[in-house]
């Protein structure tokens, strides 16, 4: 779920001075290894389950525990939004989750779970070309930081021309992290629901079905077993929906209004890092040499992009906000 230009304004000036509360540590550990590890959930859900189905249900029931707890905690009135709000949502929700979350699933059948995480952290790069090319001018230290991670993702991406399913799938990730950018500059100039709770609904409710109707229309129903299926992927399963989803993007927006932004944005180079150490431990998959240097230039990458960015941010005039940055590092197809 990405920050938008009210989410930004709502917050107080002195953010860098909010207090790191037992709490604040607590909901920042959850955000750091829960979505962290549900690149591994997402393989283990793919073990046993087609891919669009299992992401559409599994964001359908999310979003559905969500209604309930606004309904439970903000009333109706949560709920109220403009056509042209509901609109943008729902387009989120395509870009961002059938783009991403969805295409993700896919493309995990063919590529190790800690190495999608690597090239999915490249977003916040993807970001800034976006924006760029909207007119915003990066700063030198951003710029640099765009060439170096770029470099990362050639790294991780060259095994993939000589490897056993060839490029296709890598150059898949890719466009997932390109198309969750997409939702997030979206995101970040058109207007949303006025509830971020509310905005989620809605882009879980359209992404959602619209990937069980992808799954219906490619045959999935067709190669459901329900019998066959293992326990360890209706655990990853039912972990994706209550754990990665709601409950851990709960502490997030939590964490938004509480914690300090520069200490928040952490979690988009530490979730690389906590998947690809899952992966290793549990499916053994190999940390080979253009795993560790590509993931650790990315993720460096991230980390100076997000750093220079947040600088800019602070020294921009009231109303520049929007145009200094920062980049909001979003949380990534998982």
């Amino acid at each position: 779920m990405t920050t938008t230009r009210r989410d930004r304004a709502s917050r107080p000036t002195g953010s860098g001075d909010r207090p790191v509360t037992t709490g604040v540590v607590g909901a920042l550990a959850i955000v750091y290894v829960v979505w962290g590890s549900t690149y591994l959930a997402i393989k283990y859900t793919g073990a046993g389950l087609p891919p669009f189905l299992a992401v559409g249900f599994r964001f359908l029931l999310a979003g559905t525990l969500l209604l309930v707890l606004v309904l439970a905690t903000r009333g109706r009135r949560a709920l109220r939004a403009t056509g042209g709000q509901l609109a943008t949502a729902a387009a989120c929700g395509l870009l961002l989750l059938v783009g991403g979350n969805g295409l993700v699933a896919v493309a995990e059948q063919y590529v190790d779970s800690g190495l999608a995480a690597l090239l999915i952290a490249a977003t916040p790069l993807w970001v800034v070309v976006l924006r760029a090319l909207l007119g915003d001018r990066p700063s030198a230290a951003t710029v640099g930081g765009l060439v170096l991670g770029m470099g990362g993702v050639g790294v991780l991406l060259r095994p993939g021309f000589g490897g056993a399913h060839g490029i296709g799938p890598l150059l898949l990730v890719c466009l997932c992290s390109l198309l969750w950018s997409i939702g997030t500059v979206l995101a970040t100039r058109r207007p949303l629901p006025p509830d971020p709770f509310t905005t989620t609904v809605v882009e879980m409710a359209v992404g959602g079905a619209t990937m069980v109707l992808l799954g219906s229309l490619g045959g999935e129903w067709g190669r459901l077993e329900l019998g066959a299926v293992q326990g360890a992927s209706w655990v990853a399963f039912g972990y994706l929906v209550v754990v990665g989803s709601a409950v851990a993007y709960s502490a997030y927006v939590w964490l938004l209004t509480c914690a300090p932004v520069s200490l928040v944005t952490t979690y988009a180079y530490v979730n690389p890092a906590v998947a690809v150490a899952l992966g290793a431990l549990f499916l053994d998959e190999p940390l080979t040499a253009p795993v560790l240097i590509g993931g650790a230039v990315i993720i460096g990458a991230v980390a100076l992009v997000i750093t220079a960015e947040s600088r800019g941010s602070r020294r921009a005039l009231p109303g520049q906000e929007e145009k200094a940055g920062p980049v909001e590092p979003t949380q990534t197809p998982t």
